[in-house]
């Protein structure tokens, strides 16, 4: 028998299908397009996601959405002279992931905190939405539980 977090990740698989969630994800995105870049949040969007990846409703455990846009580079055109093919303007993809990418403004956003992992949220035409999960490596609740002690380990959290 399936328990509440399987009943949750199948609600987030058929989003799509179902009509009053599908609105509600509309409005979200309307009003997530208008907010900053790097917003925390109370709690996760994806409930069962985030546990599987490792968030924990306690303390120490941040939870932060990003956006990032899509689409592939345009770099500026060069001036000297070369034929259009070596140009390297157009269909040019970067060498990181657009996580990757969503995971580095957060890390650089809250400096004191240690990337666990990421989740996509949400998509539209423009933008990506990533959640990304922070452990503080210096709180206690994070330091005394076995289970998660390890980030706080020499040359990842400690100097």
């Amino acid at each position: 028998m399936p328990g509440a977090y399987a009943h949750l990740s199948q609600l987030w698989r058929g989003a799509g299908r179902n009509p009053a969630l599908k609105e509600s994800l509309r409005q979200r995105l309307i009003r997530w397009r208008r907010g900053p870049a790097v917003a925390r949040v109370e709690r996760p969007t994806k409930l069962p996601r985030a546990r599987a990846l490792g968030w924990r409703a306690k303390q120490g455990y941040v939870v932060v959405r990003v956006r990032v846009p899509r689409g592939g580079f345009k770099r500026r055109r060069p001036r000297a002279g070369r034929r259009p093919k070596r140009m390297g303007v157009k269909k040019v993809t970067g060498a990181k992931s657009v996580r990757q990418i969503a995971e580095e403004r957060v890390a650089k956003k809250f400096p004191n905190l240690e990337v666990l992992n990421s989740y996509e949220v949400a998509a539209d035409g423009r933008y990506r939405w990533f959640e990304v999960i922070l452990a503080d490596p210096h709180h206690p609740a994070i330091r005394n539980d076995p289970k998660t002690n390890w980030i706080c380990g020499k040359g990842r959290g400690e100097k």
